[in-house]
């Protein structure tokens, strides 16, 4: 059975999200404080695993994931370099850019829209919304009352504002504030990266949890950067498929 006909939740979320939380879990602890004491040069063995993992589901996915995981890794680089690098917002444990960590937004990126395409999840749409909703509510409200993690709290409710008009988009973006909070939970506690007590360790009007917990605000910027690279390459087949949604949500309302 095709993980897309899942159509409970378990199977759902374990054959998408549990796989990609649990490869988090063990490629970060490869990197991260506990290995380091057995094994100075750990993160290269982190970087040899994700093109290892990366090149398998490259290899079996679609062309058009494919291209859109290619897309992420590129935009990852020049992210992770502008704003870790660059602007100094978190700093890695070797104060570098790890290999393994633009492969890493790509399988995250991947594993959400795999999550989002189930039976399951198309069928329980709305549900899931607000669940989600409720649980970023009030894990931000958590950060914000016992971390004082203001800047963490604003990036989501910043996130909740935007999704409110962006019903296609939304679930997505909800279960991709979950995925990254998963991920950032573990890789501070294991010390792979650290956040700043201020936002990009310079607006003291903002302090900040280590993880904050609307980081995921950012990734706005990678699913729209994937689109639109992958847009410019198929602009005929891509307004094919916004005639033929057109012509859909038309025979709908009528």
């Amino acid at each position: 059975m095709s993980v897309f006909t899942t159509k409970t939740f378990f199977p759902a979320f374990l054959r998408t999200l549990g796989l990609l939380y649990l490869y988090i879990l063990i490629g970060l602890f490869i990197d991260s404080k506990f290995m380091v004491a057995y094994y100075q040069e750990s993160q290269w063995i982190a970087n040899a695993l994700m093109v290892f993992i990366f090149s398998i589901v490259l290899w079996k996915s679609t062309p058009k994931m494919r291209e859109l995981m290619v897309y992420a890794v590129l935009i990852g680089y020049g992210g992770e370099y502008l704003f870790s690098i660059g602007f100094g917002m978190y700093t890695y444990r070797l104060e570098n850019v790890p290999h393994y960590i633009p492969m890493g937004h790509a399988l995250v990126y991947l594993g959400v829209l795999y999550f989002i395409k189930t039976t399951y999840v198309k069928q329980q749409r709305q549900q899931l919304e607000k669940i989600f909703t409720v649980i970023i509510i009030a894990y931000a409200t958590a950060f914000l009352i016992f971390k004082s993690d203001v800047f963490g709290f604003v990036l989501t409710a910043i996130t909740l504002l935007i999704l409110r008009k962006k019903p296609r988009e939304r679930l997505f973006y909800l279960t991709m504030y979950l995925s990254i909070v998963f991920l950032e939970i573990a890789g501070t506690s294991y010390e792979s990266w650290r956040w700043p007590e201020i936002a990009f360790d310079y607006f003291s009007f903002l302090p900040s949890a280590n993880p904050p917990s609307g980081i995921s605000f950012f990734y706005f910027g990678l699913d729209l950067g994937c689109l639109w690279l992958y847009k410019q390459r198929h602009k005929l087949a891509w307004s094919r498929m916004k005639n033929q949604r057109k012509i859909r949500l038309g025979s709908t309302s009528s």
